[in-house]
């Protein structure tokens, strides 16, 4: 994480000291015809561009998020639910936060492929999509035990906020730094959370991995507990066990 908020603060120098403006000017530029810089591809293309922006917009990251804590809530991890929505939230805080503090123009040397209104860097959608995806994936895998499952959450997070920042650049809305600071500031939030939410579980403030089930062996597992019978509650005799077997 140290190593994330360097890199952010390094970047966020160099965007001030004006370094990264020839390596901008080229990213933005590679992406658009020499003649009139409109997009390369065709329009399908372009149109597929704006839908996976979409994915780093606050309505979709809101609902991806609402869904994701409903979940954990159904699968009885309230509090890992009501964790991971704060987590989003505060992390959409920070956004704001940082991209008042640099005011950085949007780039006007190429048609904008959206509207956009506030200021450029960091990269709202790549700093969001990388908090929201990566926490959720971070969280997800901290309450789930299988390791396929942790792996996948984490790909599927790094994908979609690539996915996001790539299309950022393709309409020209954001300087190429500006997505690279989006994704380390969002990745470091979700270094942070995902090292919360290991100290609260050593703790037992959030429900720990599989908690809330019991966890078979061999696809069969056998339960017993005791069962109070009258001769038990009269202290006659001992009680009863009674054995379930669940089938997986």
């Amino acid at each position: 994480m140290l190593a994330g908020i360097v890199l952010f603060i390094a970047i966020a120098l160099a965007v001030r000291s004006g370094m990264t403006n020839g390596f901008d000017r080229s990213i933005l530029l590679s992406m658009r015809h020499s003649g009139d810089l409109s997009p390369k591809g065709s329009i399908e293309f372009q149109e597929m561009a704006r839908d996976v922006t979409a994915l780093g917009g606050t309505l979709v990251l809101s609902l991806v998020t609402i869904a994701t804590a409903v979940f954990l809530w159904l699968d009885g991890k309230g509090r890992m639910g009501a964790f991971v929505g704060i987590s989003v939230l505060l992390g959409s805080v920070l956004s704001t936060l940082l991209k008042d503090l640099f005011q950085r123009a949007r780039p006007e040397l190429v048609p904008h492929g959206m509207h956009v209104s506030n200021a450029s860097f960091p990269s709202g959608h790549s700093m969001l999509s990388a908090v929201t995806y990566l926490t959720l994936a971070a969280l997800l895998a901290r309450s789930h035990e299988r390791r396929r499952l942790k792996v996948y959450f984490v790909v599927v997070a790094v994908v979609l906020m690539v996915l996001v920042g790539l299309s950022r650049l393709y309409l020209g809305v954001h300087w190429p730094t500006d997505v690279l600071g989006g994704w380390t500031a969002g990745s470091v939030w979700a270094i942070a959370c995902w090292m919360v939410a290991r100290w609260l579980q050593d703790r037992h403030r959030l429900e720990a991995e599989a908690e809330h089930t019991p966890a078979g062996v061999n696809g069969t597992e056998r339960l017993s507990r005791p069962r109070r019978t009258m001769n038990t509650a009269l202290g006659h005799d001992r009680p009863e066990v009674t054995t379930w077997k669940l089938n997986h």
